[in-house]
């Protein structure tokens, strides 16, 4: 069974003035679905055909880095959706105490996100993760994902690819981490967190 590009969890205009109904019509139906059809044409005819995302990923990393690269897009993508909500979450007690034992506060939080974002050599993620009961920042270069990695569990992410912001906010990344730090879905982050287990790629 093929891979689908999940739909957006909101409207395309939920994310504005931060993420324009342009940028995501383009990034979502353009940008996520190229990653998703190569996927799946990678994979037919292959042992991997119905297999779950993850596992594509983790079959391909270090082997096929084509595959790897659409694949992991293909989820960096989807998580990245759920990532942001039209308004800011609350944050639950548990992560928020997590928070502020990590970063002194919500507000450290968001700086230091914006602050690897930004100087993050050109395209990746910054991600929001879970290591060993404590949190954490990780940053992953260009295609490159947290979905199959032991020992860490990615509880949010933020796109730094040009295409993410470029039809907004041109090359000022800082000014695009400042606008999306007002939208993260602290909910998605708790519910990551709860499960104890990273995110699947609906199939």
């Amino acid at each position: 069974m093929a891979f689908e590009l999940i739909d957006l969890p909101y409207d395309d205009t939920a994310l504005e003035p931060a993420v324009s109904a342009r940028t995501l019509s383009y990034h979502h139906g353009k940008h996520h679905k190229a990653y998703i059809d190569k996927t799946n044409a990678a994979i037919e005819g292959t042992d991997l055909a119905g297999k779950s995302l993850e596992d594509v990923i983790a079959a391909a990393r270090g082997s096929n880095q084509g595959l790897f690269n659409n694949a992991a897009q293909s989820w960096n993508h989807g998580f990245y959706w759920h990532s942001m909500a039209a308004s800011e979450t609350s944050i639950s007690d548990e992560l928020k105490s997590m928070i502020e034992a990590a970063f002194g506060s919500v507000a450290d939080l968001k700086a230091k996100l914006k602050e690897r974002g930004t100087g993050h050599f050109a395209s990746g993620w910054v991600w929001l993760a879970e290591k060993d009961g404590k949190l954490t920042i990780e940053e992953t270069h260009d295609g490159d994902t947290l979905a199959d990695l032991d020992g860490v569990n990615p509880l949010l992410v933020i796109d730094l690819w040009e295409h993410a912001y470029y039809l907004d906010h041109q090359n000022a990344r800082p000014e695009y981490l400042e606008a999306v730090n007002g939208k993260l879905n602290w909910s998605f982050a708790h519910d990551n967190l709860s499960r104890g287990s990273t995110w699947k790629y609906p199939s």
